[in-house]
């Protein structure tokens, strides 16, 4: 049972940027990692996921704002997010799967969740 920690959430203004981090209970380099948020009265939605290769893929909500990379050294993956949206406040969730690919994700493709954590971007 691997288990994922998130941190990193915080309060910041649109346009700011942010790193969210997720550290994983145990090796995982032939785990695909990725991330998924959910806001308040909204359905839990995808939003990147990296390939135990290295291939990525994204929400076209975060395309080109957002970049997912992980560190299998230090059984990590991150979340770098440049100029934050309103929209993009969310608690947001650390997951895996094993030996997954890089694609676009449904919840029931995820293995295992972390507890997340909250971002929130306002003015």
């Amino acid at each position: 049972q691997v288990q994922l920690r998130e941190s990193g959430g915080g309060l910041v203004r649109p346009g700011d940027s942010l790193r969210l981090s997720c550290a994983a209970s145990e090796h995982v380099p032939s785990y695909a990692l990725g991330w998924f948020r959910q806001a308040p009265g909204k359905e839990r939605e995808f939003v990147a996921t990296i390939s135990w290769g290295g291939s990525t893929y994204y929400a076209d909500s975060v395309k080109d704002r957002f970049a997912i990379s992980r560190d299998d050294a230090k059984n990590a993956v991150y979340l770098q997010m440049n100029d934050l949206k309103p929209t993009d406040a969310a608690l947001y969730y650390c997951v895996a799967r094993p030996r997954g690919g890089a694609y676009f994700w449904t919840q029931t493709d995820v293995h295992f969740w972390g507890q997340g954590t909250q971002v929130t971007v306002s003015s």
